[in-house]
């Protein structure tokens, strides 16, 4: 729980809110990329050059993100889910239209389509989780507050 500051009123943020329910849907994509890119390492990946490398970054930034989001309550954490989400799919589907670093893979297969639904997921999930959480910026009250007795209106 927290205090809205704007309404002095107590918040909860436990995992039954739809704060948590967010919160728990984005870790869940950010952590099922970094699965899918850790076990593709594991399953050959990790011997290109340049990409596996890029696999085990991928792996070890989505755990502590994941980790992260589900543990602290700030837009930054949403920031990086949103920014890992992006980039993770930006170069998915540069690898497939293009190639990256030599490197060109298909849209079909298994493991591609559950990375890149974890992707959307962990992509919507942390646009909605720096929605709720304000993008670290609290309204300015201007004029009386309403908790005191004044006309919201004026």
């Amino acid at each position: 729980m927290y205090v809205d500051m704007t309404t002095t009123r107590t918040v909860p943020t436990g995992v039954g809110t739809t704060d948590g329910i967010v919160r728990g849907l984005t870790a869940a994509g950010v952590l099922m990329s970094a699965d899918v890119h850790l076990a593709l390492y594991f399953g050959g990946f990790g011997s290109i050059p340049v990409i596996g490398l890029l696999f085990m970054v991928n792996a070890i930034a989505g755990l502590l993100i994941g980790v992260g989001v589900v543990a602290v309550r700030h837009w930054v954490v949403a920031f990086l889910a949103l920014g890992f989400s992006v980039a993770t799919l930006a170069g998915f589907y540069l690898s497939v239209a293009v190639g990256l670093f030599g490197f060109r893979e298909t849209l079909t297969g298994t493991q591609q389509v559950m990375a890149e639904v974890a992707e959307i997921v962990g992509l919507i999930g942390a646009r909605c989780c720096s929605v709720r959480s304000g993008g670290g910026r609290r309204a300015r009250s201007y004029g009386r507050s309403v908790s005191h007795g004044g006309d919201p209106l004026r």
